[in-house]
């Protein structure tokens, strides 16, 4: 069997599907916003977006005033387009073409946001390369802030298999190199107007 190609499964969702027909499409996301903000004291604090690809978080970042700001994604076809939306915005990004579970940070953040990406990593060895990479990116102190499928949530997205996960399962995975600060679940209500339960979690890098 052929080994499966993230990096293409990616690019081909993004150049065959507009940004409204995608499941995670959400104009304002709401929770991400309310999480950065509680944890972020100055809106100078440097954050990256694991898996932003084209989503809104980072137009809603730079209206809020949020001025070091990295998006970083697999998809180059995806960061495309969110650069294209934004126009002359773009160069207040940082754009970073990349696998999240292999990726070399060449700066260290205050934040790490990801939602709905994490939950595409089902190899153990992958997981643990993402946590430690998320580690080793932050500064001391600084705060990782991941929302993805629940144990009530989807088990399939965008045809790949997932993994779910609860605050308990999500505070063992990450206790070696973080502390859970909170975790709670929230419904996300995609396109289609089916309802995908997500939990966020947000962790303090020990």
């Amino acid at each position: 069997m052929n080994q499966f190609d993230k990096k293409k499964h990616w690019e081909t969702i993004y150049q065959t599907k507009k940004l409204d027909e995608v499941s995670w499409y959400q104009p304002t996301p709401k929770t991400s916003l309310q999480l950065i903000e509680k944890h972020c004291g100055s809106k100078n604090a440097s954050i990256i977006d694991i898996g932003g690809g084209d989503s809104f978080l980072v137009d809603n970042l730079l209206e809020l005033g949020y001025s070091n700001i990295t998006v970083l994604d697999i998809s180059e076809a995806a960061i495309s387009r969110a650069k294209e939306r934004l126009g002359e915005k773009a160069d207040k990004v940082e754009w970073i073409v990349a696998d999240a579970s292999d990726f070399n940070p060449t700066q260290k953040y205050n934040l790490w946001h990801d939602r709905a990406a994490f939950h595409f990593l089902t190899d153990s060895d992958e997981i643990d390369s993402y946590i430690k990479t998320a580690h080793g990116s932050l500064t001391a102190g600084g705060t990782a802030v991941i929302g993805t499928f629940s144990e009530v949530g989807p088990t399939k997205c965008s045809g790949i298999e997932i993994k779910q996960y609860s605050e308990r399962t999500m505070a063992d995975r990450f206790i070696g190199f973080f502390d859970k600060e909170e975790c709670f679940t929230t419904d996300h209500k995609t396109p289609s107007g089916s309802i995908q339960n997500f939990i966020f979690c947000s962790f303090k890098k020990k």
